[in-house]
Formats: structure tokens, C-alpha cells, sequence
């Protein structure tokens, strides 16, 4: 595997070494701590790509100035034995430097050069608690994407809203890659599997299954429905919030929002059939039983729909 620290060493590695015309290359983008469901996509992409490249970057102009980029969790040495041992052709590792030539600092108001923000899919949910942050995460992938030309990009579905702009972004800016979305990778116990779960004690992540539980619970109402009947959005928020309800309680549930909406505009739905395109989805701050000044942002959904971005 290489491992390249610049835009140029990874434009002439692609372009001595992929053939545009008769071969594919998929691309995984992650911010490191690599776990099984960045393994999962990066196997998608071996299986359906001649080459595979993964990127490592941390990316700043997705936090704000109060959040944890200092205390996101870094495992480089760990990532890199993890690619190799996948076998992936190129982990791109840039610094800020790299991909933000002015520099990037986290108040937006001094930050310098070009932005891309996706209206319309990109103010509720995540967008309404984390403002800036899809604006981030779209310009930091406009600029991978520009560098690496894939002809795949591959996204999980834990983070549905960040797939949903960046389909957007990428169909109406006319970009080349093909993006797609894969199925979430959960633990035995149901709870989504993330880089913020280690911040969490063996304990406060047993508890945390009930989150994945509650939508579930909320899924079930619409999958047993009849054809033609309808639930309520409050009915379906009835059953997530009584599975979630005794973790409140206690105190190791703050529920930041929970969201019951159509599947492509994010559109809140107020009556839900068997035959809508849904997401139910949430964040819900985890208080750690061990560290009482620990509280962990989680977030999941269930997609009720045979879309899958392919």
C-alpha cells in the first residue's frame, strides 16, 4: 500500500496507474479510527473496483469552535496496519495544510477560500444542532473527490443526512463519481458502531442499544401496517420515546432530536403508510456511568425504503 501526503504525489499515482477508459476505482473517505464499518466499505470497493484508495483526514471545517476536533479519537498507526491487511492500493493522509492552502480556522466568519454549501438537505437535523457542519463535510469532499477522481465513493448509512447532501452535491454539480450507501454495521447488541462509542464505558454502550431498539420499535408500527392505513408521526415518537424512556429517567439519555421524514428531501412527515420512503432517524447524548463529565453525541436511523443511492 502507499501512503501519499499530497494532492500532486496522489494525481500522478492515479494517473500512472489507473486507466480511465477500462478501469474503476473506489474511494473511501474517513476521518481514521478505523472500525468494522469502514471495513465494510472498503470491501465494497475492493469488490466491485481494479482499485481502491482510502483517505485519513480529520477535517476541521466540520467542528465548530466548542466541539472535540482536539479529542477525536486518532489511531494511525492501527488505521495503517488495518488498510494494509485490506489490501488497499493508496491511503491518501494529507494535512490541513494540504487540503486548505489559507489555512482553516473553526470560527467560519475567519475562515478563507472556496466553500460549498448544499441547500434545502442541509439545515435540519444534524444541520439544525451542528450549523456549518454539512458545509464542512461537503467542501472537504468536493476537494477528495477532485483529487482522487474515483469512479465510486462509498458512504454509511449511520450518517444518512451527510449521504443525503452529498448525493445532492455530487448529481447537481455534475460530478463523476458515483456515490453509494451502505448498510450500517451495528455490534451484537444493536448499537451502531462509531469512533465516539471507545468514549464511552463497556457499560454506557450496553445501555446504548436502546437507541437503535427505540427506532426499531417505531419501523415495526409501519412495517405491520395494512395496505392503505396510515400511523401518525406522533404514534411512531409514542413507541421510541417509551422504549427510551426509563434511560432518560436515569439520566443517561438526552435526546437532542428524533426524526421521522421522507427518505430523499428530509421532508418531516406527519402520516407515514407502508408504501412512503421514510427515515427515522435521531441523536441522542449518552452520559458516560463511569465519567460523569463525559457525554457522547449518538446518532442512528432506519431507512424504510429499497433505495440505496445505487
Amino acid at each position: 500500500m502507499r501512503v501519499l501526503k499530497t494532492v500532486k504525489q496522489v494525481v500522478e499515482w492515479r494517473i500512472s496507474n489507473i486507466n480511465t477508459r477500462t478501469q474503476s476505482s473506489g474511494f473511501v473517505p474517513t476521518m481514521g479510527c478505523l472500525h468494522e464499518g469502514h471495513v465494510s466499505l472498503i470491501r465494497a470497493s475492493k469488490n466491485e473496483n481494479e482499485f481502491t484508495i482510502v483517505s485519513i483526514f480529520v477535517n476541521p471545517s466540520q467542528f465548530a469552535p466548542s466541539e472535540d476536533l482536539d479529542k477525536y479519537p486518532r489511531t494511525l498507526q492501527n488505521d495503517l496496519e488495518l488498510l494494509e491487511a485490506e489490501g488497499v492500493d493508496v491511503c491518501f493522509l494529507p494535512s490541513a495544510q494540504e487540503i486548505y492552502p489559507q489555512g482553516i480556522p473553526l470560527d467560519v466568519k475567519e475562515q478563507r477560500g472556496p466553500f460549498v454549501s448544499v441547500l434545502g438537505v442541509s439545515e435540519q437535523l444534524e444541520g439544525r444542532t451542528r450549523p456549518n457542519f454539512f458545509r464542512g463535510v461537503a467542501t472537504v469532499v468536493t476537494k477528495l473527490l477532485n483529487v482522487v477522481l474515483p469512479t465510486h465513493a462509498y458512504f454509511g448509512q449511520k450518517d444518512f443526512q451527510q449521504f443525503t447532501v452529498l448525493k445532492v452535491m455530487t448529481e447537481e454539480l455534475f460530478m463523476n463519481t458515483k456515490i453509494k450507501m451502505m448498510p450500517i454495521v451495528r455490534g451484537s447488541k444493536g448499537l451502531a458502531l462509531s469512533s465516539r462509542n471507545r468514549y464511552l464505558c463497556a457499560e454506557s454502550r450496553d445501555i446504548s442499544k436502546a437507541i437503535y431498539q427505540g427506532l426499531t420499535a417505531a419501523a415495526s408500527v409501519i412495517q405491520t401496517l395494512e395496505p392503505g392505513a396510515q400511523t401518525s408521526r406522533s404514534e411512531l415518537l409514542g413507541k421510541i420515546h417509551a422504549v427510551w424512556a426509563p434511560h432518560v429517567t436515569a439520566g443517561d439519555f438526552t435526546v437532542d432530536y428524533v426524526s421521522v421524514a421522507h427518505f430523499r428531501s428530509l421532508e418531516e412527515l406527519e402520516y407515514v403508510s407502508r408504501t412512503n420512503d421514510v427515515v427515522i432517524s435521531c441523536a441522542v447524548y449518552v452520559q458516560d456511568r463511569e465519567d460523569k463529565t463525559t457525554k457522547v453525541r449518538l446518532i442512528d436511523n432506519v431507512v424504510l425504503t429499497d433505495e440505496r443511492g445505487a
